[in-house]
């Protein structure tokens, strides 16, 4: 039993950071889940939408990713999980995504250091590109 990946993020974020997951990984569609939270939506609501979203037959673990601590979408997640059958990172990146998603299959505490460490270690400072002087 895979984890499920919910994204909670400001609109437009989540899905298109679901988008890029199944661009790079189109086997994830039914482990990945996203909820935008759109402007002026009363936390109440996004927090009913993130548990229907959630609510399935089986009790797969739950791995959430918000988008910043402290603002709307991690402060419903922060609601959402339980820290034992799911739990929150916040600071959603593309390369935590994707480290979560590969390891989907670990068990819920080790695919949250995953994807922290995806997070980190995607974030590099990259040296310009050498012009190519050969002809």
């Amino acid at each position: 039993m895979n984890t499920r990946i919910l994204l909670i993020a400001h609109a437009p974020l989540a899905n298109a950071l679901r988008d890029c997951a199944l661009h790079v990984f189109p086997d994830c569609a039914d482990d990945v889940l996203a909820l935008d939270v759109v402007a002026h939506e009363p936390p109440e609501q996004t927090l009913a939408t993130a548990r229907a979203l959630l609510a399935r037959e089986d009790a797969s673990p739950v791995l959430v990713l918000a988008d910043v601590l402290g603002a709307t979408p991690c402060n419903v997640a922060q609601r959402l999980v339980d820290d034992v059958h799911s739990c929150l990172v916040a600071g959603v990146n593309l390369p935590m995504l994707l480290r979560a998603v590969c390891y989907r299959a670990e068990p819920l505490e080790a695919l949250a250091a995953r994807a922290l460490a995806g997070a980190t270690q995607g974030v590099v400072r990259v040296a310009a590109a050498k012009p190519n002087t050969q002809p």
